[in-house]
């Protein structure tokens, strides 16, 4: 029994597949795991602001946002002291122009304390943001309603999403590479089943992954549960956002590609069959039937020749439409579905979307050639026939344009994302984007080594061919002497070809005879009766025992050893076992010798690199698309002066106090809105005793100063707005930067204290 192990060709190829899927989990856990995705839409100011004090309860609850969100009614939630809800309910959707705005009513007549707002949206490429923030209505309450720990895009329904987002462009990378590779380089890979089952296994993967992330979608943007998948009211929700109708409009374009797949390797892989048919169509006979059969021809030749020249241009038309329908086909379907991305996701906001969707689809299909293609090539050099030399040069050409479209597309990505040289180095967006830029120029390294490989294939091909050349001139001169020795003896050769198929011919009869006389034994002996040492008795044995010698296995009779005559027929069992060793045999081989040609085996080493980086390279693109692009956290942070998002509020200020005298000590509490430069800053201020009650004092005033541009002190005199409050408004600070706030409180006619603490302003 032969048995075969892990070749050290597959072995190798496995080794380093399997170190790619270990970078990329790795970068999938570093760069992403299973925390939250990143907000894309930023919230940028709120009425009330964080942590602010106000004197009256408000109206209502308003969110400022960098871009378009999608919200409900309960998207907002407003929480009092004890963690009731107190608002509405009813979403306000207060937009205008440029301004993303959205709020909730409150009811009038809410106690003094401190409130918590919650409050959760889905951006308007896809991603969840949610948050919460605090602020106080008279005075802060000693308890407060906890703030919820957001786990919207985050958790195990984060993690599966991210997994099946990957997975999606991974399988939309086979279909529609593996196709482009084998119409544009390759249509002979339509018959290889390797290729096959990779653009079908892509198919099938981009299918399961979008119904995946299609139930996945409520928990993800929602309660974070895993089982609110099978929720049908809310994939009812789901089906109606802008996410929602992408992703079944990728379905519903995955039917069409199945119908292309179908047309691929059913109709078009029958259309490259002939030629190879044809070689095999051939039988060797004997002198006489190939005299017979080249006498045959010769008279049909000229009759059949107009025929299949006509069948051969028919053919090659149908060839040519198929092709060229496939391909317009191929490039529909293939748009149709980069675009079920660029309608959802980063290129549908933010700056010029008009022009973006357009260039990310180019960019997606620009991925897709190339990587797909690679993909094809590698499972076409390790699990199929010797790739023709020119199909390796076209997908070289093809690989080529695409890194140039690759190239000009993600240039203009860039920098409609990022928008600055600093943010790609003070964002994770820009980290992202370096990290993608430095592996696509090691790809295109490798590839310049494949390409390099190509050429000495090329090389080695037309070698071959000079080569083939001399060794026909050589045989030429042989060819004639035989030619003109044939002649002189071919009288000779047909006698001897016509003796030769008379002997035949006798051999034929003299078979027939014996299997008759065979047959005939076998049903006398059949009447006969066996006798334990399994030779038959009666007239049977007498029959078997008048057989001649030479004829001890006549088929259908039995032997004096109990044995049938028909055993000599081949067992079925032993043909397969005979049948699949020397397949296995052919296998053997055709590796030795396609392994044998070291032009291809670097190739194949090169290409399988590179598929090793373009694994990579996707996950890179994945948690980048999940990242919040630099220009709008670069936005976010000028807005808020220079702070993070949650700290995008006034500059709130704790300052204790002892004046040294009765009744001296407390703490001033200075709310500094909006904390920004250039603009009219509002300040609020609350002197209490220890124990948090509000109390009054005979003077308080209050002054910056900027030491490093030697700028002020700018006095500011607050007004008393009631009991232990005081008011200022329309307080310029010319510029932004560290400053020194100078408090000064008076508790009596002699007593009083200067505190100073820093405070940066935007």
């Amino acid at each position: 029994m032969v048995t075969t192990g892990l070749g050290p060709r597959r072995s190798a190829v496995l080794r380093l597949l399997v170190v790619a899927v270990a970078l990329a989990g790795a970068l999938i856990g570093a760069l992403g795991g299973a925390a939250p995705a990143s907000a894309h839409a930023a919230l940028t100011g709120s009425t009330p602001a964080q942590g602010s004090v106000v004197d009256q309860a408000p109206e209502q609850v308003t969110l400022t946002f960098s871009e378009g969100v999608a919200m409900g009614d309960n998207s907002i939630r407003v929480l009092d002291p004890q963690g009731k809800r107190v608002d509405r309910g009813k979403l306000r959707n207060l937009c205008s122009d440029s301004i993303v705005k959205y709020g909730a009513g409150l009811p009038p007549g809410l106690r003094d304390g401190t409130y918590t707002v919650t409050w959760q949206a889905v951006s308007a490429d896809s991603h969840p943001v949610a948050g919460a923030f605090t602020f106080s209505v008279g005075a802060p309450s000693k308890t407060a309603a906890p703030v919820p720990e957001q786990k919207v895009g985050g958790g195990l329904t984060g993690a599966l999403y991210g997994i099946a987002r990957y997975l999606a462009y991974a399988g939309f990378v086979l279909l529609v590479g593996g196709a482009a590779f084998v119409l544009a380089c390759r249509p002979a890979a339509a018959l290889v089943r390797s290729v096959q089952r990779l653009v079908v296994q892509g198919w099938a993967l981009l299918a399961g992954t979008t119904i995946a992330m299609l139930l996945l979608r409520t928990p993800y943007t929602g309660s974070g549960d895993l089982a609110d998948a099978f929720d049908l009211g809310g994939l009812q929700q789901v089906l109606i956002t802008k996410p929602g109708a992408a992703l079944v409009s990728r379905l519903l374009l995955l039917a069409a590609a199945a119908l292309f797949v179908a047309v691929l390797f059913g109709t078009y892989a029958r259309l490259q069959e002939p030629a190879e048919e044809s070689a095999e169509e051939p039988e060797d006979g004997g002198p006489g039937e190939a005299g017979e059969a080249a006498a045959d021809g010769a008279e049909k030749a000229t009759e059949g020749a107009g025929q299949q020249a006509a069948n051969a241009a028919e053919q090659a038309r149908q060839r040519k439409d198929l092709t060229f329908g496939l391909g317009i086909g191929g490039v529909i379907v293939g748009a149709g579905l980069a675009a079920t991305w660029a309608l959802a996701e980063h290129a549908s906001t933010g700056l010029q979307p008009a022009v973006a969707m357009p260039v990310d689809v180019l960019h997606l299909l620009a991925v897709a050639t190339w990587l797909g293609g690679l993909a094809a090539l590698v499972v076409s050099l390790y699990w199929g026939p010797p790739v023709e030399r020119t199909a390796v040069r076209r997908f070289s050409r093809i690989a080529f344009g695409s890194v140039v479209v690759l190239v000009a597309t993600g240039v203009y990505q860039s920098w409609r994302q990022v928008g600055s040289w600093r943010a790609l180095t003070d964002t994770t967006y820009g980290w992202l984007l370096l990290l993608k830029a430095a592996l696509v120029v090691v790809l295109v390294g490798i590839a310049w080594v494949s390409r390099r490989w190509t050429g000495r294939l090329a090389e080695v091909q037309a070698a071959q061919a000079e080569a083939s050349a001399v060794r026909a001139a050589e045989a030429r001169p042989t060819e004639t002497q035989a030619s003109e020795t044939g002649s002189q003896d071919s009288e000779t050769q047909d006698s001897e070809a016509r003796a030769a198929e008379a002997d035949r011919a006798a051999e034929k009869d003299r078979k027939a005879e014996k299997a008759t006389v065979g047959v005939s034994a076998a049903a006398r002996a059949g009447n006969g009766v066996l006798t334990d040492s399994g030779a038959p008795t009666g007239d049977g044995a007498a029959t078997v025992a008048s057989a001649p010698a030479s004829d001890k296995a006549p088929a259908g009779g039995t032997t004096t050893d109990g044995e049938t005559a028909g055993e000599e027929a081949p067992d079925p069992a032993r043909a397969a076992q005979l049948a699949r060793q020397q397949a296995a045999l052919r296998t053997a081989r055709t590796k030795r010798e396609r392994d044998a040609d070291p032009e291809r085996l670097g190739l194949r080493r090169s290409v399988l690199a590179e598929a090793a980086v373009a694994v990579v390279v996707l996950v890179v693109t994945t948690v980048l698309t999940a990242t919040e692009p630099a220009r709008t956290e670069e936005a976010v942070k000028a807005t808020a002066g220079g702070q993070s998002t949650t700290g995008n509020q006034p500059q709130v200020l704790s300052i204790p106090f002892d004046t040294g005298g009765p009744h001296g000590k407390g703490t001033a509490r200075l709310d500094l809105d909006p904390g920004r430069s250039g603009s009219a800053n509002a300040l609020r201020l609350r002197i209490s005793d220890p124990s948090g009650k509000a109390v009054d004092v005979p003077e308080v005033k209050v002054s910056f100063t900027q030491k490093a541009k030697k700028i002020g002190p700018l006095p500011v005199v607050p007004k008393h707005a009631g009991k232990g409050h005081w008011r200022a408004n329309g307080i310029q600070l010319p510029v932004p930067g560290q400053w020194q706030l100078s408090l000064l409180v008076r508790t009596s006619d002699i007593d009083q204290v200067t505190e100073t603490k820093n405070v940066k302003i935007g």
